[in-house]
């Protein structure tokens, strides 16, 4: 409609075009939105590399565990839990393209496996090496004490690089790097402890030792029986491991993921427990019977090397490198304080090493140490290993990807 000043004015429920429209009272009084309308975006675009070379769901519910995401996080992207969560990132996350797949092998093409015969070999390669050992110190008894020490060196060498050998394949063999270097310190004292350990106190309770005509006796019984544990620890390892992957898999929580997982962890450390036993008494039935408590401090430092190469192996070396090095602590203290007694002033300090002894025999305070330590990384490992990052192997060569 034409205005007599020439201009022109909207009909009846119509809108001028040059004139904004009034504000709506309902649109005024609703507040601004904040925040991403998909929050899920985010995430996303954070972890893409995660996503986009994940294999399935469990990978990527996996990553995002190992970088701190829980349930109470996901929901608030609005997801039941990670798993869920996991699930809708792997469906929305395209797959990384064909051409950038020679660039990532070298991260993600694995060693080449052994086959299960060369494994169970390398397995048995450290017991069978230990009874030659014995079988050849037996047999130099009334030769010179140099050629003694010498047999008895080689014989170490041979078992420390026949284990190595037996740990490096199969499911001991570490996929999350090499973890501390002192570990491999902490289990020669510890090892070297259960064979020559109780001798040693005991010639420094009586004074000596006497250096250096005092000739070392060896605890050989448990040295074998350990020697040939590793065969029921690689046993136990990989059953753990299957288990704990099914159970990944099966569970749609870390809550459920984690009670799951608890008792596994214990009947794994009960079936391994019953083997080195079973070990050690054929062992003392062969070799000869010694102390009482003797196959005790065996059977827990067993175990504790047992649970500190299972958690290294599902990717906590250093909590197995601490639990190793407070058992060696421990009993480098109580040969400490047997020495520092015999200073002036300071005899009250061995009063507990000398008061456990007589009560159990020297072996008393390797059972102790290594128990504590063991109980240690049990209660560690409770925690520790029901976690989806401890249930998925970690691409080659990147370990700190799916680490906590």
């Amino acid at each position: 409609m034409t205005t007599p000043e020439g201009g022109t004015t909207a009909a009846p429920g119509e809108v001028r075009a040059d004139r904004p429209a009034p504000p709506r009272k309902d649109a005024a009084a609703r507040p601004l939105r904040r925040g991403p309308a998909d929050p899920v975006r985010t995430l996303m675009h954070h972890h893409q590399e995660l996503c986009a070379r994940a294999v399935d769901a469990l990978e990527i519910a996996a990553g995002l565990e190992a970088h701190g995401v829980t349930d109470r996080t996901a929901a608030r992207f609005r997801h039941r839990d990670v798993f869920s969560l996991a699930e809708e990132l792997y469906a929305r996350v395209p797959r990384a393209a064909a051409d950038a797949a020679p660039a990532a092998a070298p991260y993600q093409a694995a060693p080449a496996r052994r086959s299960r015969t060369v494994c169970g070999a390398l397995q048995l390669l450290p017991g069978a090496v230990c009874v030659a050992a014995v079988a050849a110190l037996a047999s130099v008894t009334g030769a010179t004490p140099a050629v003694r020490t010498a047999v008895g060196a080689s014989g170490l060498v041979l078992l420390a690089l026949a284990v190595r050998l037996g740990v490096r394949s199969g499911p001991l063999r570490l996929r999350h790097g090499t973890g501390p270097r002192t570990a491999g310190l902490w289990v020669g004292w510890t090892a070297g402890y259960a064979v020559y350990g109780d001798w040693l106190l005991g010639q420094l309770l009586a004074g000596g030792p006497d250096l250096p005509h005092a000739a070392p006796r060896a605890a050989v019984a448990p040295a074998v029986a350990l020697a040939f544990a590793l065969v029921p620890a690689a046993g136990c390892a990989h059953w753990f491991t299957v288990r704990g992957r099914r159970v990944l898999a099966a569970s749609r929580g870390l809550e459920e993921l984690a009670a799951r997982v608890r008792p596994l962890l214990l009947a794994v450390t009960l079936l391994f427990l019953a083997a080195l036993a079973a070990l050690l008494l054929g062992a003392e039935a062969v070799l000869g019977r010694g102390d009482v408590s003797t196959p005790v401090a065996a059977a827990a430092l067993g175990v504790l090397l047992f649970l500190a190469r299972l958690l290294a192996v599902h990717g906590f070396p250093e909590a197995a490198a601490a639990g190793l090095a407070s058992a060696a602590a421990l009993e480098a203290l109580a040969l400490a304080l047997v020495l520092i007694a015999r200073l002036p002033g300071l005899p009250p300090l061995g009063v507990p090493v000398e008061a456990l002894t007589a009560v159990a025999g020297p072996a008393a305070v390797p059972a102790v140490a290594c128990t504590a330590a063991a109980l240690g990384l049990l209660v560690h490992g409770l925690r520790a290993l029901t976690g989806a990052c401890a249930h998925w192997p970690a691409p080659s060569g990147r370990p700190e990807a799916h680490r906590p």
